[in-house]
């Protein structure tokens, strides 16, 4: 059963990323009170509605607890679609995807995000003011049926209120970078990132179906190899499954961003990177 919420009672005390999420999508939650025969009848309407747009594989009306909770599924028979290593049928979780343009290239290559979470470390206001192109980029995810999440850590993602206990085909975390407090070349500097991709690692670990794979895209150059992406993950449970060259012109209108600073809205040369594909261990 669908649950509904709204300001005043129910989740919207106990999980404020779950509210934000259910409020953004439709603002009009915020005039429904428990109890009122025109919010039950409005309700009824909406849920209609929602039924109707998941039957067409898009989003509309209000969206329930369930369906924010849980990714939309691909229907069997849709023709599956490709870009790259990414396919229509993969659950793909999407992590500090800077203004979520690699989301949208996803999403325009499948004609539908339902099966696409696409996250990011900042709130919805923040990506706003950080990112040139993050308001047009959430309105065509909305439109696609992306789910879409802010202020979710890469180290404790799996224990997200939304995310736990959900399993993924591909979880993508494409140049992962702490935030520049000195040159990329000092130690302090270069463990700073390790410890961003050391989590993130091993909260990816737990949520990864049993074929599911973790894919890491990194510059391969000093200083950058001095992280040592492959032991990183080794640690934590993962094997490598392929290392492929990254070409940024694989992915149209796909804009790697520096993510902090004043330059942030500025996307940078990948130079020579290449896309990390993991497994877990079937020994853990």
């Amino acid at each position: 059963m669908v649950k509904w919420v709204s300001l005043k009672e129910g989740f919207a005390r106990e999980d404020k990323h779950l509210l934000a999420l259910v409020v953004k999508r439709d603002k009009r939650t915020l005039n429904f009170l428990p109890g009122e025969e025109k919010a039950r009848e409005r309700r009824d309407t909406e849920l209609q509605k929602v039924n109707h747009f998941q039957r067409q594989g898009k989003p509309g009306g209000m969206v329930g607890v369930e369906n924010l909770a849980e990714p939309i599924g691909n229907d069997d028979n849709k023709e599956e679609k490709w870009i790259k290593h990414y396919s229509s049928t993969q659950k793909m979780l999407l992590v500090g995807d800077g203004d979520f343009s690699f989301a949208v290239c996803l999403a325009e290559a499948f004609g539908s995000a339902t099966s696409i979470v696409a996250s990011s470390l900042y709130s919805e206001e923040m990506m706003r003011l950080k990112y040139s192109g993050a308001a047009s980029n959430l309105r065509e995810l909305e439109e696609l049926g992306c789910t879409v999440m802010h202020g979710v850590n890469a180290h404790t993602m799996n224990s997200h209120p939304l995310l736990t206990h959900k399993l993924f085909d591909r979880i993508v975390y494409n140049f992962p970078h702490a935030a520049l407090k000195r040159s990329e070349a000092n130690i302090r500097q270069s463990e700073s990132h390790r410890r961003l991709v050391k989590g993130f690692f091993k909260s990816a670990s737990d949520m990864m179906e049993e074929n599911g794979e973790v894919h890491v895209t990194h510059k391969t150059t000093d200083p950058y190899s001095n992280w040592e992406i492959e032991k990183l993950a080794e640690e934590a449970g993962l094997f490598l499954v392929e290392k492929v060259k990254f070409r940024k012109s694989d992915y149209p209108g796909y804009e790697n961003k520096r993510g902090s600073g004043s330059r942030a809205d500025e996307s940078f040369p990948p130079g020579n990177c290449c896309t990390f594909k993991f497994g877990k261990s079937t020994s853990l």
